[in-house]
């Protein structure tokens, strides 16, 4: 999901989002948001490394508070949740970037993100095909990375 790189800047965009759609900002939430803004394109966090993060910081934020955030945030698609491996729900950024989607080494846990808007085009099509209004695309490749393949021989 991309969004426009004009206007305000995307700090400013997302707590415009909440305040506007009757969310209030309270300072565990916006901390959450600055994090997340901080954060390298390309990372993932769960629950618990978020709240690992923050766990010595004023306001202080509870694991409960965390996974409530998180869930508040991805429901109005300002973070994307992702899930790689069993279950387990990662978090990353809303940006302006090309779509992409995941690669993860089933062994290791190695997560690579590349581009995928023929994906997401495809996507959009056959979605439109069937009168369906299209949220998000994820497709999660899991394999083996090189490093794992060379310690296992069913490869």
């Amino acid at each position: 999901m991309t969004m426009s790189s004009t206007g305000p800047t995307d700090e400013k965009r997302t707590r415009l989002d909440l305040r506007g759609r009757g969310y209030r900002v309270t300072p565990q939430r916006e901390r959450i948001l600055d994090l997340f803004q901080e954060l390298p394109e390309g990372t993932h966090l769960s629950a618990e490394d978020l709240y690992q993060r923050l766990a010595h910081e004023e306001p202080r934020i509870s694991l409960a508070t965390a996974y409530r955030t998180l869930k508040l945030l991805a429901s109005l698609r300002l973070l994307r949740e992702v899930e790689f491996a069993e279950g387990q729900k990662y978090y990353e950024a809303v940006r302006d970037e090309e779509p992409h989607q995941h690669l993860v080494c089933v062994s290791c846990g190695t997560t690579v993100e590349f581009p995928a808007s023929e994906l997401e085009a495809a996507s959009r099509a056959k979605a439109a095909e069937f009168g369906f209004t299209l949220l998000d695309v994820q497709f999660k490749l899991s394999g083996r990375c090189r490093s794992c393949q060379s310690r296992h021989s069913d490869a």
